[in-house]
């Protein structure tokens, strides 16, 4: 490409005095000249190389082409790539958000906000613009929690994630160890300091808790994941009841209302406590290959895939009826008309993509995509929540 480029360059420059033509090593010296050579210097060399030339070649002449030459070397300089420091900031920008898991964080943001949301339709006389900052910050906060305790999961499961999900950025390779605990740390930090500055020690407390049960979860010598059963609990406690109970009584204590309990919020508690249980136990489901080879006991590789997924649909399909019961049987609590048909389509694509499940015959990218869909439930159930 640049020896086409160049080769048509000096062609043209030739054209210029048609009766006295360079020879063929005065061309050369130009071409490569020109390849290397700063614009800025090349009318002065060219002046300088006036002197070998031959005899009856004009300075107008030469001149002319090495303007013509230069322009095209540096355009061919110019496409030589982006700045690599543009490329590590993006990779490394990259990397944290995968670290961050941000199906993990969709559903904290969502939950944190829907509960806000909630309690402030339920008392719209007590809004003020000034509860937005310390809004924002609990949802910061959340986020900051979120992280690090899928961060400090990703630093102690490596070996386990380079089969099971080679795509996360320390197991890529596209994060350091030594970043990874830069950013659990900055992460446990920011929010311990962000609750405690604006939330209160009940509040604080309850963060608290939260890390320290995603902390045992993953680190030795605890690792409680290795326990089904108690996994299952820790997931259902910080994803279900902290996240829901707490959002809810430090708006309501922001708004300046003592804590109560309202039949929506004690529903949602319920409802996603019972959800987080079952994404504590379908989670596992890609990651049967890793965990065997690793030797960690979950039910997937005890009972089997089938089972586990035939369990998990079940336990939510109890969820959707037990939901629309209580639309029923409570109307004066709930709004119906969104209650019941919403959470009848759901549990009818649920149905259905269980019977995809089925007809894949329980294949990895089967899997993969009955846990997404799993987590689109959860998203939908707190975009809904607001309204019933």
């Amino acid at each position: 490409m640049e020896h086409s480029v160049f080769q048509s360059a000096s062609l043209r420059t030739s054209a210029v005095n048609s009766t006295l033509k360079p020879s063929l090593s005065h061309r050369k010296l130009l071409n490569r000249t020109a390849a290397i050579a700063p614009s800025c210097l090349l009318p002065n060399l060219a002046l300088h190389l006036q002197s070998k030339w031959p005899r009856g070649c004009s300075r107008k002449a030469l001149t002319k082409s090495w303007r013509r030459t230069s322009i095209q070397a540096c355009t061919q300089v110019g496409a030589a790539g982006p700045d690599p420091l543009v490329n590590n900031i993006s990779a490394f920008r990259d990397a944290c958000w995968r670290f961050l898991r941000p199906h993990t964080i969709r559903g904290t943001a969502l939950g944190s906000v829907s509960l806000m949301s909630r309690a402030l339709i339920e008392n719209s006389h007590l809004i003020k613009w000034s509860l937005l900052f310390k809004a924002l910050s609990g949802v910061f906060a959340l986020i900051c929690g979120n992280g690090y305790i899928v961060g400090i999961n990703q630093i102690y499961d490596i070996g386990i994630d380079k089969v099971n999900k080679p795509y996360l950025p320390i197991a890529a390779g596209d994060l350091s160890v030594k970043s990874a605990w830069f950013l659990v740390i900055f992460f446990a930090v920011a929010g311990l300091l962000i609750v405690g500055l604006n939330f209160g020690p009940f509040i604080t407390s309850l963060y608290s808790l939260g890390l320290f049960l995603g902390t045992i979860y993953s680190v030795p010598p605890f690792r409680m994941k290795r326990f089904p059963v108690a996994a299952f609990l820790i997931i259902a406690t910080v994803r279900g009841f902290l996240l829901n109970f707490g959002v809810y009584y430090a708006t309501r204590a922001a708004l300046g209302l003592a804590f109560e309990w309202s039949s929506p919020v004690a529903f949602i508690t319920t409802f996603v406590t019972m959800f987080a249980l079952v994404i504590a136990i379908t989670k596992d489901l890609p990651d049967v290959e890793g965990d065997r080879k690793f030797q960690i006991t979950t039910l997937a590789t005890k009972l089997g895939v089938r089972n586990i997924s035939f369990l998990g649909s079940g336990l939510l399909l109890l969820n959707y009826v037990a939901s629309i019961a209580a639309a029923i049987f409570m109307p004066q609590a709930f709004n119906r008309t969104i209650m019941i048909p919403v959470h009848a389509i759901l549990a009818l694509s649920l149905v259905f993509q269980s019977w995809l499940l089925e007809k894949a015959n329980y294949s990895k990218e089967a899997i993969s995509t009955y846990y997404r869909f799993i987590w689109n439930l959860f998203y939908a159930e707190y975009i809904i929540f607001p309204l019933i």
